[in-house]
């Protein structure tokens, strides 16, 4: 429990980190964004699967593969129907709406932070699944990964809200407030795990689900649409090395 809180706070604590580096960017140019955000998105991949994941394999066994394969889904889908009844603005760094049916009466930037507030909330969840389950190890390579992609991703959503008129206090509430959105998500996780040893290979592979959801649905297309997706796919790639680098060295 005392490192699980720990986690949450540094994960937490990494967003607003990387808010304040924002701040003294200013607005990040587009190319610069997309490999950032690339970054992270290889970073949350390898951190997905090799600290939920493959775990989730492990703790079911042969028999109980189906429980991670249900889990995976089941994560995913869960992601995939917040999004369709949440109102929100659908990219992570951009302004471009979608159209939801309870979001007339929101302002962009009300949309923006529950966008934002969507994509942290399983990253926090896949935090807390990884001490709730027990290893250590798997845990904190999924900490770490998701530390280390919360600074770009802090950095990158000050841009947006200064660009929309949002005064420099209220953006960095608001920057907190999306990172203790992750508090949340670790402390929910880690007692749902923890309650039930039985549902672990389950709840790991939902946690891992949720990851790739939001890289696939949110953060690939949004580092693919301007024109620099060749900078943003190997910075993926040097996200995902850094995380399997990290994980064998530790």
């Amino acid at each position: 429990m005392y490192l699980a809180a720990i986690t949450a706070f540094g994960v937490a604590g990494a967003t607003v980190f990387g808010a304040l580096i924002g701040f003294l960017f200013g607005k990040i140019p587009h190319r610069w964004n997309d490999a950032i955000l690339g970054f992270a998105a290889g970073v949350m991949l390898a951190a997905a699967v090799l600290g939920l994941i493959v775990p989730s394999v492990e703790a079911a066994g042969k028999s109980g593969l189906w429980m991670t394969v249900a889990g995976i889904f089941s994560g995913a889908l869960f992601l995939n129907l917040a999004d369709r009844l949440t109102p929100h603005l659908h990219h992570i760094t951009g302004m471009d709406s979608e159209y939801h049916r309870n979001g007339s009466s929101l302002n962009k930037v009300m949309l923006f932070v529950m966008a934002i507030a969507i994509h942290n909330l399983p990253e926090g969840l896949a935090a807390g699944v990884g001490f709730g389950g027990g290893d250590q190890r798997a845990a904190f390579t999924v900490a770490l990964g998701i530390a280390i992609q919360n600074i770009p991703e802090g950095m990158v959503i000050i841009s947006p809200m200064l660009a929309a008129g949002v005064s420099k206090p209220r953006t960095f509430v608001i920057a907190l407030f999306t990172g203790l959105v992750e508090v949340v998500g670790t402390f929910a996780g880690y007692y749902a795990a923890a309650a039930s040893r039985a549902v672990l290979p389950f709840a790991l592979a939902f946690a891992g689900g949720t990851m790739l959801y939001v890289v696939s649905d949110e953060m690939i297309p949004e580092t693919h649409s301007h024109g620099f997706e060749r900078a943003a796919t190997y910075a993926l790639l040097v996200g995902f090395t850094v995380i399997v680098v990290l994980d064998v060295m530790l």
